[in-house]
């Protein structure tokens, strides 16, 4: 099967620092990949490369067979980013919000329904995004990410703000994705909730994905 991502001496700057210097990687359909590393190690800049945020510099990179040089556009119809902001609409409820992004990504609008209740935000589906809690929000932008069904699943440090239920939320999610036809990488610091999740480990340091330490950490 074609790669999901492909990567090839990739490089992005971040003003004049090569945030990403050169960075190697290929990723299966299916696969739940972490990345981890240190702060500043590039994790972060190499999911938003993929998310087609930022431009590639030089090098190569694919992803779903699109190229990224060409049209970073077409790369985010299949894909969702969970970053540290949800991107959401403060007056609208946590319904209406996710309603509106499955018609913006040409999906019936219900389907938001069951997606509230995956999140486990069922309680406080009229509640407006302004008074949720820091951890309903990070249930509602994985909820925002879900509802555009993506393909490719990209998640800075998931564990981030959330309680125990939470967090038992998200490794369902995870750990369902390749059965639902989805591809997760996920940036942690928390590597020991990370590793329970992923298919296989990969080191990202000073820019460069580290594919010699790259391994094996559980079965998918």
């Amino acid at each position: 099967m074609p790669l999901v991502v492909r990567l090839r001496s990739a490089v992005c700057l971040l003003g004049r620092f090569p945030a990403l210097a050169g960075a190697d990687l290929d990723v299966e359909p299916g696969e739940i990949i972490l990345l981890a590393g240190p702060n500043g190690a590039g994790k972060t800049t190499l999911l938003r490369l993929l998310a087609g945020l930022i431009p590639l510099y030089s090098g190569e990179a694919e992803v779903q067979g699109v190229d990224l040089t060409r049209d970073r556009r077409a790369a985010r119809r299949h894909l969702a980013l969970v970053g540290h902001e949800t991107f959401c609409y403060d007056d609208l409820t946590v319904a209406e919000n996710l309603r509106f992004l499955a018609r913006a990504s040409g999906l019936p609008a219900n389907r938001a329904d069951a997606v509230i209740e995956r999140v486990g935000l069922g309680q406080v589906a009229g509640l407006t995004h302004r008074k949720l809690s820091a951890g309903q929000r990070r249930r509602l932008a994985l909820g925002a990410a879900l509802v555009r069904d993506p393909q490719l699943l990209l998640l800075d440090e998931p564990h981030a703000g959330l309680d125990l239920d939470g967090r038992e939320v998200l490794h369902e999610i995870v750990a369902a994705a390749p059965a639902e036809g989805r591809t997760v990488l996920m940036a942690s610091h928390e590597l020991e909730l990370a590793r329970a999740l992923a298919t296989r480990e990969v080191r990202v340091d000073a820019g460069r994905v580290a594919a010699a330490v790259a391994k094996q950490v559980a079965s998918a």
